[in-house]
Order: C-alpha cells, then sequence, then structure tokens
C-alpha cells in the first residue's frame, strides 16, 4: 500500500477510502451519488476512480433507447443495405460505471430503463454495472430521482469541501486488483451483520438495500487492506457512509442516570500526612493494579459513528416527509409539466403524422421502416426504403411553467408581537433564490379586519423587498380573507399557465370573518370553509407556525389546506427559509 505525499484533511482522506471501496466493485455496492458543483473537487474525485481502473461510460441525458440499450444503427443500416445492431452504452459499462452526468435532470422515463437494465446484469456478473450519478443541483433545486438514489450505496457530498480539503487515497491500483479478486472471500461475522440491521432500523433506514450494501461494503473495506476478517472500524466506516445519509428518524436519547451524591471523603490533618511516609514511586506487587478501560458495545459504537455523519436540517425534514403527501395535481418548484410540439425537452417519439404543426422524427421513422422491408413490395424510382404511412413518428417535447411564490405573512397583533420580523427576514432570503431562478413572487398581508395585496406577482427583487419593509401590524386576524385572496391570486396564476405555491407564516387564530367582523367562532366557521377550498385544487402549500408553541388550530387548517405543517419555535430567519426550500424541493417521484 503506497502512502499519499499530500497531507490531506480527513475529509478528503475519508472520501478517497470511499472511491477505493467503489473502484473494488461498483455492481456490488450498486454507485455513488455525488452531489457537487463543477469543481476542482469533483475532477479530483474523477480523476481517482480513473487511476483506479475505471474509467466509466458516461450516458448523455438525450440519449435514444438504441444508443443506450443495443438496437439498430440506423447510418451502418443505411451504407450497408441490411440491417446493422449496436451494442448498447449499458452493456460497454459492464463490469465498470456508467456515469450519469447531469443526473437531477434525466427523465422518469430514462431513469426507469437504466435501473431496471441495472437489476437485470445482477444476474450476471459479467453485465453487471455500476452507476456514477453526477448530481449538479443548487440547494433550491430537486435531486436525483428518489428510485435511482435509493440503488446507490455511496452517498457523496463534495460541496462543502474546498482547495483546502485535498482529495487522495492511500490504494492503488494493486489494492484494488487484489480487493476486487479476494472481497467475496472477507469474513463478516454475525454480530456485525445484526448490528448493520439494528443500526437501520434506529435511524429508519427501510430499504433492505441499505444494510446488505453496508455489509459489502465493511467486507470490501477490508479487502483493501489485505485482511480476510471484517473489524468494528470497517463496520463503523460502511454505516456512516451507507446508513447516516439515509436516516428518516432522530434516535431517542435516553436519559442519563442520576448519581447520587456521595459526600467528600475529609483530607487528613497536616500532622498526618507528615507522618504518613512517602509512596514509593514503584508500586509493589501487593498494590491493586487500575482496572483496564471497558469497550463498548458494537452496535453503540457503530450507532455513535452514524449519528456523526446525519446530514443538516434532519429534524425539519423529517417533520415535513412524515406528513401526508400533496395531491396527484399538485406540482413542486419546477411547475406544471406540459407537452409541446415545437420546444421545450425532448421526449420519446410516438407514432402519428406530422399535421398541425407537428414535426417527422426521421431516425424514428426509419427505424420503424427498416425492419419492415422484407414484407415489403421493392421501392421505385431508386429508393432504398419503402417507407409507408405507418411509419411516421412525429416530435415530442416538454417543458415546465414557471412558479409564482405566493407569500401570505400574519401582520396581526399576536404575530407581531412574536415573529414578524423572522418571518419577514425568511421571506426576503427566499426572494433572493427565487429572484435567481427567474420565478414570480407574490406578497399577501392580512391584519385587522381585511388582507391586501402588498405586492402583485413579479421579478422585481427591489419591490419585493420595499413592500415588505413597510408590512404594518397589529389588529385581528382575519384569516379566511387571506385564504380567500391567495386562492384567488393562485386562480389567476392556473389560468396565466404559471404555478403557484403558497406559503402562509401564521399562528392560525382566526378571530375575524369575511365580513369584516371580530367573532371567533364564525371566523374559524369561514377559515374552515376556505381552507377545504384550497384543499380541493389540489395546490401546493406549506403552513409555518409562528406562534410560541404548536398550535392545534394552525395543524387542523394545514390539514384541511392538504399543506405541509412545520413549527417555527424560536428560529431565526435563516431555518425558515430553509424549511420552505424543503417544501419546494420535494416533488413528486
Amino acid at each position: 500500500m503506497s502512502l499519499s505525499e499530500l497531507s490531506v484533511s480527513q475529509a478528503g482522506s475519508e472520501l478517497g477510502w470511499a472511491l477505493a471501496a467503489l473502484s473494488v466493485s461498483p455492481a456490488a455496492l450498486g454507485g455513488a451519488w455525488v452531489r457537487a458543483h463543477h469543481s476542482p473537487a469533483r475532477d479530483q474525485c474523477l480523476a481517482i476512480l480513473k487511476a483506479l481502473g475505471n474509467t466509466g461510460v458516461r450516458i448523455p441525458s438525450h440519449v435514444d433507447d438504441e444508443r443506450l440499450l443495443g438496437g439498430l444503427d440506423v447510418s451502418a443500416t443505411l451504407a450497408q443495405g441490411r440491417p446493422v445492431w449496436q451494442v448498447g452504452l449499458l452493456a460497454q459499462a459492464a463490469g465498470g460505471l456508467a456515469v450519469l452526468p447531469m443526473a437531477e435532470r434525466l427523465n422518469i422515463g430514462l431513469v426507469a430503463r437504466i435501473i431496471q437494465a441495472q437489476d437485470r446484469s445482477l444476474l450476471s456478473e459479467e453485465a453487471s454495472f455500476g452507476l456514477l450519478a453526477l448530481d449538479e443541483s443548487l440547494d433550491d433545486e430537486t435531486g436525483i430521482v428518489p428510485s435511482l438514489a435509493e440503488r446507490l450505496g455511496l452517498w457523496l457530498d463534495l460541496r462543502e469541501l474546498t482547495l483546502r480539503d485535498p482529495i487522495a487515497t492511500e490504494f492503488d491500483p494493486d489494492d484494488v486488483a487484489y480487493a476486487r479478486t479476494h472481497w467475496s472471500e472477507v469474513t463478516l461475522s454475525e454480530e456485525q451483520i445484526q448490528v448493520l440491521c439494528q443500526t437501520a432500523l434506529v435511524l429508519g433506514v427501510d430499504s433492505l438495500r441499505a444494510p446488505l450494501m453496508a455489509a459489502r461494503l465493511a467486507r470490501i473495506l477490508a479487502a483493501l487492506q489485505r485482511r480476510r476478517v471484517v473489524e468494528p472500524q470497517d463496520v463503523s466506516r460502511a454505516a456512516r457512509w451507507v446508513l447516516a445519509p439515509r436516516a428518516t428518524v432522530l434516535p431517542a436519547q435516553e436519559a442519563e442516570p442520576q448519581t447520587p451524591d456521595t459526600p467528600e471523603t475529609p483530607e487528613p490533618p497536616e500532622a498526618e500526612q507528615t507522618d504518613t511516609p512517602p509512596a514509593d514511586d514503584h508500586p509493589t506487587s501487593h498494590q491493586a493494579s487500575p482496572p483496564p478501560e471497558e469497550m463498548p458495545p458494537l452496535e453503540e459504537v457503530v450507532l455513535q459513528a452514524a449519528l456523526a455523519a446525519l446530514p443538516d436540517q434532519l429534524l425539519d425534514r423529517l417533520k415535513l416527509n412524515s406528513q401526508a403527501v400533496r395531491g396527484p395535481g399538485s406540482q413542486g418548484q419546477q411547475g406544471a409539466l406540459r407537452h409541446s410540439r415545437h420546444r421545450g425537452r425532448p421526449l420519446a417519439p410516438r407514432p402519428g403524422k406530422p399535421h398541425q404543426g407537428a414535426r417527422l422524427h426521421v431516425l424514428a421513422t426509419l427505424r420503424s421502416a427498416i425492419p419492415r422491408q422484407a414484407l415489403r413490395a421493392p421501392p421505385q424510382y431508386g429508393a432504398r426504403l419503402a417507407i409507408r404511412v405507418e411509419d411516421f413518428h412525429c416530435q415530442r417535447f416538454a417543458q415546465h411553467t414557471s412558479t409564482c411564490l405566493i407569500f401570505a405573512v400574519d401582520a396581526s397583533g399576536s404575530a407581531a408581537v412574536q415573529r414578524l420580523a423572522e418571518a419577514k427576514g425568511a421571506v426576503e432570503l427566499l426572494l433572493q433564490q427565487s429572484y435567481a431562478r427567474r420565478d414570480q413572487v407574490c406578497v399577501l398581508s392580512f391584519r385587522a379586519g381585511q388582507a391586501q395585496v402588498l405586492l402583485p406577482p413579479t421579478r422585481s427583487l427591489v419591490r419585493a423587498k420595499r413592500a415588505l419593509s413597510g408590512l404594518p401590524a397589529g389588529g385581528g386576524t382575519p384569516l379566511a380573507s387571506a385564504l380567500r385572496l391567495a386562492l384567488e391570486v393562485a386562480q389567476q396564476q392556473v389560468r396565466a399557465g404559471v404555478t403557484p405555491v403558497l406559503v402562509m407564516l401564521s399562528d392560525g387564530r382566526a378571530n375575524v370573518n369575511l365580513a369584516g367582523v371580530g367573532g371567533r367562532q364564525e371566523a374559524q366557521q369561514d377559515a374552515r370553509t376556505l381552507a377545504q377550498a384550497w384543499g380541493q385544487h389540489r395546490l401546493t402549500a406549506l403552513w409555518l407556525d409562528t406562534s410560541l408553541q404548536p398550535d392545534p388550530l394552525a395543524q387542523e387548517w394545514a390539514r384541511l389546506m392538504t399543506a405541509r405543517y412545520l413549527p417555527m419555535p424560536y428560529a431565526p430567519s435563516a431555518r425558515m427559509a430553509d424549511a420552505m426550500r424543503l417544501v419546494l424541493n420535494d416533488t413528486a417521484s
């Protein structure tokens, strides 16, 4: 084993171990999900994989089925006058890695075909391959498809690495070759397997793939060090890299037992101390030696290693994910998906006639006509192919509509005293990111006896900040008027082809009805009616409870609206903005 001459940090060293393990058997680990922008850290990772013998086959996002899975080579067929078949990219990646650049932008159909081919390849060791998903999404964007992430054993986040954290590995190609040959012979005890399964259970990892991949990773790490037995540090690393990023539950903390106060032993007087002979520097044989330190149980060591690697914002994410998902008609931050005949992301062509603006897909038409030539009469006028109407395929495109973030800010007396300043800061932070995505923003305010539009839908960040800075406070809580106004604005955006997303910042204590008259019972009945109306339209919404303690009324309004609910007691504006971002990024898989 040749040690690197670079003095690497702990993060860079750990990453080097993970890359070496991935190079040993990409198929056994399923692959890796690498979250990183185009940066030197990602280039170093790819260079290390290449140096360890994994060049990888790149799968572009616009690849067609024939190039991906293998099929008819149209150009060679036309040149030779007979059907010529080509080997797919996934078949070329057998035994290595299939690299997915910009994996967050892959459509669900392409992802389904890739993971289906990977599942089938596991039946044959020679045809099996791993996936290297390069995720370049920003913090406020959606990552890769969850079904793809589940099949990737290693989840590596390089976004925090800088040039001060060089990445290097302690292993050379000889170590990788040795581990590739002998890792399946490494022994993993029943106790270690049980510890991995218990850790997955404690962290709420319900997929059996995770502990299985963690067990394989522990054996690979032992083989890289030319050992035939898995040791506790291998199990800890496997739990930290595989199980911790998938955690969905925070383990319950056991209360420490309170030890009774022991009275202090009085010190002997000075006279007695002077008469006492000094102790020998070398203890005699009859003196008791200190008891050896007891090693903690293996399951405790592995769990602590996994807890140390839990992702950020896990608590808020767990609270949001534990609630009911949005309806089938709702959309995330990317907006609704609309089909088009002229622009957008290319989709798979479909049979049809090129009329009413539809364009003919030439390659798909040729692929449909070539296999049928033996059944047709020879073409005339020197043509080499006989093409019929049933061979025609048309192009299709899909594009996401823009998003309008509707912020409904409770400026009543109860909210203003507690959280109005933090709410303004959170809205401003999210407005900056919305401006970068060129989304529209709309700010509503409700207080006293009515709700009003402080800022119509716009992309101007300056106007949005000016509207928030002059937000008045005080008075009652006309929640029903706010819901009615938000629903009207949302319906206007839907008619304009824009996807609305409502973020409600309120404690939910409605005490003003639709007529602007005070009365808690009538106000709550009107709010219930409007909340149910919002829920029936299946629009995306998030309710941030700004009260000091979680309010049952706010939870009830969120349930009726089919909105996500998140209490925010004593939370700074940055955490509120992060919670909004989590919901906006949560799209249906």
